[in-house]
């Protein structure tokens, strides 16, 4: 008995063996056929880039500089007079340990509410466009000159006003469909339709007159008058297909928060899609008419807490972090941050500013903020030098307009007002507030006590700071201060609608600003972006003349005497602006300083010299 039920035991052993020698080998089988699938599948994709490269290349005339045996090294044909859009990337592409492959991964530090173009006013949806729309020209974050991206060449008349731009052929948007004037014209009327809820982007580009077609490749805008930065206007403009935006009605582009498809060398995965609360990933474009770009994969996250982004960045899930000044003084001195990182500390123009904005109109009746008195009070009441050294340990300055201290626009006899609370109470007491009752807590003439509530967004907990800070501050004069955080897209139809007190915010800056869109008088209607309807128009005659003054030494002296009448009005109290601060994991390369700060502008359609070598690759498509 014993030996039968051995034998059985036996006979069952060398069925199960068989069964599992069958499955590795099927096992095996199936991962030759996935290898071959998946070399089948590379080879196709370096086929299809081939493909696009040689296509742009014959289509534009030139030979490709030299289309080496690596088809991921080659590129399209340049225009001779103005220079390579790929400068850096190509030059990267020549470091021993170049590869292309891997993720980037990043944070946005907010939710995003929409990535549409043209209904996105936001840096967070810039970023991400930036990835897959391209335009005619774009500045070199190294030279700061304009190089040619869509456009392969153009000419600019004697008189500035006018701008023809020969287009690249062969280009083809994402869905393979081709690129063409059609697309150009398309991409400036829907901007200018008053149907599209684009204000912003219609106060830039005023100041075109037209743009005609000539030819399938061939566009002219004209010009209404000089404008200083016209370049950014024309070629400078985002171009959007045509048969794919067409398919929507106005208002249907207006409602739908995801709709993002271009040339450029990324690609959405449903470019129809996308919705609030998905990750943002913006994937290789296979069809991409220029040099293949590094990474597979972008990647956006939405942690909006401070803490919890750092241990994001610590455990390696973050291949970039932008820390607050607390945190990265702690993480210089942190073994474990530093042994997978490169810091780096810079100035930029790009950085813009932070300031508190008063709103002078609500519900169609002037606020107490409509009194520049109280506005200045406001700003007296602020110690700027105590916060930049208290809450930013000094890694932040205190500013007196809307232009950084480096900038020449900046006039640089115009000092920031200093903390000074007795002037304040002065000023209040001359706009009609006074203490009654001894009560410390000051009224308007009604009785009624000076409250406002400051907006923000929420989840920074070093503005969380500011705004303590500020709260105490006020209190000194009898004001009371009521924090309102909240979520970005929540803050964002706040000024759509103009339902705020006061607003604590930051503007982006640039080469040269241009404030007509944050403060002319014009720009305070359909939720344009002078959305605290400060009107004054002295500053609109200035604004409006530097802009159509070409002659640099002349445009400067506007802009300083813009800036004394905004120091003098205090739409704003200009806060600080600061330096940038960057943790990079030490596997990302090539990462160098720029004009701009680093030589990858998230903001700007750049191509990205940063590059993963293939033996340090984290991630696999």
């Amino acid at each position: 008995m014993e030996r039968r039920f051995g034998i059985v035991h036996f006979g069952f052993g060398f069925l199960l063996i068989l069964l599992i020698v069958v499955v590795c080998l099927g096992m095996q089988q199936l991962d030759r056929q996935w290898t071959q699938l998946r070399q089948i599948q590379d080879t196709l994709d370096a086929q299809t880039k081939t493909m696009a490269q040689l296509s742009v290349a014959i289509a534009n005339g030139p030979p490709l500089n030299s289309l080496s045996a690596n088809p991921s090294a080659a590129g399209p044909a340049l225009a001779p007079d103005h220079g390579d859009v790929f400068a850096e990337l190509r030059a990267a592409e020549k470091q021993p340990d170049f590869a292309r492959g891997d993720w980037f991964i990043d944070n946005m530090g907010t939710k995003v509410g929409r990535i549409t173009p043209m209904i996105s006013t936001d840096l967070y949806a810039s970023i991400v466009g930036a990835k897959v729309v391209e335009s005619l020209a774009v500045r070199d974050p190294m030279t700061l000159d304009y190089v040619p991206q869509l456009a392969r060449d153009w000419k600019i008349s004697d008189d500035g006003l006018t701008f023809t731009f020969y287009l690249r052929r062969g280009v083809t948007f994402s869905d393979g469909e081709p690129f063409t004037a059609d697309d150009v014209l398309f991409s400036y009327n829907i901007i200018m339709d008053p149907k599209i809820d684009d204000p912003r982007d219609r106060a830039y580009l005023d100041k075109i007159k037209s743009v005609k077609k000539i030819d399938d490749y061939t566009v002219v805008f004209t010009m209404t008058e000089p404008y200083y930065d016209s370049m950014s206007l024309t070629g400078g403009l985002s171009i959007l297909p045509r048969h794919f935006y067409a398919k929507y009605t106005q208002e249907q582009i207006n409602e739908n928060p995801g709709l993002l498809m271009g040339t450029g060398p990324y690609k959405m995965r449903d470019p129809a899609g996308w919705t609030p609360g998905q990750t943002i990933e913006v994937i290789r474009n296979d069809r991409y008419w220029g040099n293949p770009p590094t990474f597979n994969r972008l990647v956006f996250h939405e942690v909006e807490e401070e803490a919890a982004e750092e241990a994001m960045y610590v455990n390696g899930e973050l291949d970039q972090f932008a820390p607050q000044p607390e945190q990265y003084v702690r993480m210089l001195k942190d073994n474990r941050v530093m042994d997978h990182s490169n810091h780096y500390e810079y100035s930029t123009l790009l950085s813009g500013y932070s300031f508190i904005a008063w709103n002078e109109q609500r519900a169609g009746k002037p606020t107490r903020f409509a009194d520049p008195r109280v506005r200045t009070a406001m700003t007296l009441l602020t110690d700027r030098q105590r916060i930049c050294q208290d809450v930013y340990l000094g890694y932040a300055t205190p500013i007196s307009g809307p232009f950084s201290n480096n900038s020449p626009q900046a006039d640089p006899s115009i000092k920031p007002l200093p903390y000074d609370v007795p002037a304040a109470i002065k000023l209040l007491a001359e706009a009609g507030y006074s203490y009654r009752d001894n009560s410390g807590v000051l009224e308007d003439a009604a009785g009624k006590p000076f409250r406002v509530k400051l907006s923000y967004g929420s989840g920074n907990a070093t503005f969380e700071r500011v705004a303590l800070f500020l709260k105490d501050s006020y209190a000194k004069a009898g004001v009371t201060l009521d924090l309102d955080p909240i979520d970005w897209p929540l803050l964002v139809k706040k000024l759509d609608e103009r339902d705020f007190d006061a607003v604590s915010l930051g503007w982006g800056g640039s080469i040269e600003s241009d404030l007509y869109q944050e403060f002319d008088s014009s720009q305070i209607k359909d939720r344009a972006d002078n959305f605290i309807a400060y009107s004054n128009p002295d500053l609109d005659r200035v604004v409006r003349l530097a802009r159509k003054t070409v002659d640099t030494e002349a445009r400067m002296k506007l802009w300083h005497e813009a800036h004394r009448l905004l120091a003098q009005d205090q739409p704003y109290t200009f806060l600080l602006e600061r330096m940038s601060l960057r943790l990079i994991d030490k596997r990302i390369k090539d990462v160098q300083q720029s004009k701009v700060g680093l030589n990858y502008v998230n903001i700007w359609n750049v191509p990205i010299p940063w590059y993963v070598p293939k033996a340090i690759q984290k991630y696999a498509d």
